[in-house]
């Protein structure tokens, strides 16, 4: 008995702790506690002298955790004199009536029963918004399950709120060392342009370009019909989805409203990330959108369904404005969907679309960027000494140059602090990073790793980019800079275009990549890409080509042909152009130093390339002299303009400009042999 009573209160010591001192067992010193004079608690030991808080239960405490957002400003300005304003709840009922305008299935009379919250939220005591319909209906048995029940709207949701939806729901998403949300976009990791359909009616059959080289592959009106059924029931039949209303083009005057309804929070957090993101002043006045994408990229097409070869369909109506994603969990099909609505609805305005960079210095010089992927567009368009407009879509209208989007959307391979700190740098919380391997432990990103894709990506505010211009908006540009990088070594390091020259090149949109044949052995090929976007291109390259040569003209701009590839030889024996001499050409561009070079003419193509500049050997300036065999460098030179021509061939039945006279010129301006 005497072990147990070693480990017992006595009656006796209890009665004498009372709030004093005194020794407790094994003589060790009683904890002193204080209380109320007159109290029994005086025998209560507090661990925190603060007020209690005010829950009675743990979902109460989670309740005042949350602070609600502050109202938002009443809409303002004149609005008639019958004008009265809406009430918070009214405003939230127009919002809701107008996205389930958006989800109605053509074959019913009204949109689906939607409700303004997450359903996991229902028993936190969330208050929650529904819209109600006009008709009443009982249900029979014609009627379907989603009829019945309420889909959930995720409303322009912040990046912290998609964090925890992702993390919650979407295997596959992680949170990296640096803050970003790692996702996976399943099967399809990059995008399907065989599986991207435009409608064909009466209207588009007339404006847009159709046949060889085309992009555009046509559907029928029917078959977007059924293909938006599919994606719009799929999104219906969910507890959840997520809305996103945002804005393109960052001039005011001609900015579209655009509304995404997808069925994961890493698209949501994407199209966030990428669009321009309204004030709250602007969502209260955003009202029904300009155009509207049904991403179910989680549910296959229906491959039995007319025009449909796989079970991904990525699908446009111009004339509905609508954009339906199947079978395509890739988010850049939304970016780059939207970019060639963009090419359809801006040159109807005579506003130029453009897939360029773009920079402006500190006295307002703008210069545009074009190129395809490795010739250094990003690296050029970056500059610490300049602004950054865009890294990849623009607008010029009478107002100058806007940027189309609100974000980056930069690849990450290879990725290092020292070869691109601005984007190493906005790779931090709110950023998306697309398929790439980190470790399980650390979550570092391994930028090297390709084992999920080669194009890993990340997507990111632009004003997680230091030197960005906030709004992404410049004067006229000074100077229009097409990249190519020649891995046949024939192109000189830069060349003065002439107007006709620069409409012939950015048609052309030309680099040349180094390719593996049969045997082994590299060797280049070319690649040639309408505006240096062909893929999402909506008109005729001619007609973007002579409205660039009109606002060039117009507004005094130049047009230059910078060549950042090999010299001396072609790839396997000459050298690639250094970096530090093309970025001291481009610095002459941006002076202006450049304009008053003398020049001369060279054979074939016919450029106006410079004898001197400050900081480039001269002897590179013409290619010619870099290459030790000149039978080698003129067959290759010989070889190189064919490969133009023959590109050029399928270009010249269209004809452009009064009496064709513009379409001569353009075809005048290629090289001569």
């Amino acid at each position: 008995m005497a072990e147990n009573e070693e480990f017992s209160f006595s009656s006796s010591n209890s009665k004498s702790s009372g709030g004093g001192g005194g020794t407790g067992r094994k003589g060790l010193p009683k904890i002193q506690t204080q209380g109320k004079k007159g109290s029994d608690s005086s025998d209560v030991c507090h661990d925190d002298s603060t007020t209690p808080v005010r829950a009675q239960t743990i979902d109460e405490l989670h309740s005042l955790q949350r602070k609600r957002s502050t109202p938002t400003t009443p809409i303002t300005g004149t609005q008639g004199a019958f004008f009265t304003s809406l009430s918070e709840e009214e405003r939230q009922k127009q919002q809701l009536q107008s996205i389930s305008a958006s989800l109605a299935s053509l074959t019913r009379e009204t949109g689906p029963k939607v409700v303004r919250g997450d359903p996991a939220r229902k028993s936190e005591g969330q208050k929650v918004t529904h819209v109600a319909h006009p008709h009443h209906y009982t249900p029979s048995f014609a009627d379907s399950d989603s009829a019945l029940k309420f889909t959930h709207i995720l409303y322009n949701l912040s990046p912290a709120e998609l964090y925890e939806q992702a993390i919650k729901y979407e295997k596959g998403s992680f949170i990296t060392s640096s803050g970003a949300l790692a996702t996976l976009s399943g099967a399809k990791t990059g995008r399907s342009p065989r599986d991207k359909r435009v409608v064909k009616d009466e209207t588009t059959e007339e404006e847009l370009w159709w046949g060889k080289g085309s992009p555009n592959i046509e559907m029928d009106e029917h078959t977007f019909l059924t293909n938006r059924e599919r994606a719009v029931d799929y999104l219906n039949s969910l507890e959840k989805v997520f809305v996103n209303d945002h804005f393109l083009n960052w001039d005011p005057e001609h900015r579209i409203k655009v509304r995404i309804v997808s069925a994961r929070a890493y698209h949501s957090l994407f199209m966030h990330n990428m669009c321009i993101r309204p004030t709250p002043e602007e969502l209260e006045n955003f009202g029904n959108p300009d155009f509207t994408i049904y991403n179910a990229g989680q549910f296959p097409c229906n491959r039995y369904t007319h025009y449909m070869t796989s079970s991904t369909s990525i699908d446009i109506n111009l004339a509905r404005r609508e954009m339906v994603i199947l079978g395509s969990q890739y988010a850049g099909e939304m970016k780059k969907g939207l970019f060639s609505v963009m090419h359809y609805l801006m040159p109807k305005r005579q506003i130029l679309s453009l897939h360029s960079g773009c920079n402006m210095g500190k006295d307002g010089d703008v210069a545009l960027f074009f190129g395809l992927s490795g010739t250094g567009k990003t690296t050029l368009s970056t500059d610490h000494n300049r602004y950054l407009v865009g890294d990849d879509e623009h607008c010029w209208s009478e107002n100058g140059v806007s940027n189309i989007e609100g974000g980056c959307y930069a690849k990450c391979i290879d990725l290092s602090r020292e070869k691109e700190p601005d984007i190493w740098n906005a790779i931090k919380f709110g950023t998306v990073l697309e398929n790439v391997v980190f470790d399980e432990h650390t979550r570092e990103v391994d930028y090297t790793d390709k084992s999920v894709t080669e194009n890993t990506r990340a997507a990111y505010p632009i004003e997680y980019i230091p030197n960005a211009k906030i709004p992404c908006v410049g004067p006229h540009p000074k100077n229009v800079i097409l990249l190519a990088c020649d891995a046949f070594g024939v192109l000189p390091p830069v060349s003065k275009l002439s107007l006709a020259q620069t409409m012939y090149h950015f048609i052309s949109g030309y680099t040349a990549l180094v390719a593996g044949t049969e045997d082994g052995i590299k060797e280049p090929q070319a690649t040639f890409s309408a505006c240096f976007g062909a893929a999402f291109i909506m008109l005729h390259p001619t007609k973007y080509a002579a409205m660039l040569a009109e606002k060039m003209q117009k507004h005094g701009a130049t047009g230059w042909l910078v060549n950042t590839g090999w010299s001396g030889g072609s790839y396997g024996s000459g050298n690639r152009i250094k970096l530090a001499y093309t970025r001291k050409i481009i610095d002459a561009i941006h002076s202006g130093s450049l304009l008053m070079s003398k020049y001369r003419k060279t054979e074939v193509f016919g450029f106006e390339i410079p004898t001197d500049i400050e900081g480039v050997p001269s002897e590179i300036l013409d290619p010619v002299n870099t290459w030790s065999n000149k039978t080698a460098y003129q067959n290759t030179l010989l070889k190189l303009a064919g490969l133009f021509k023959k590109n050029f061939e399928v270009f010249t039945s269209h004809k452009i400009g009064k009496d064709n006279k513009l379409t001569e010129e353009i075809l005048s301006a290629g090289p001569i042999f």
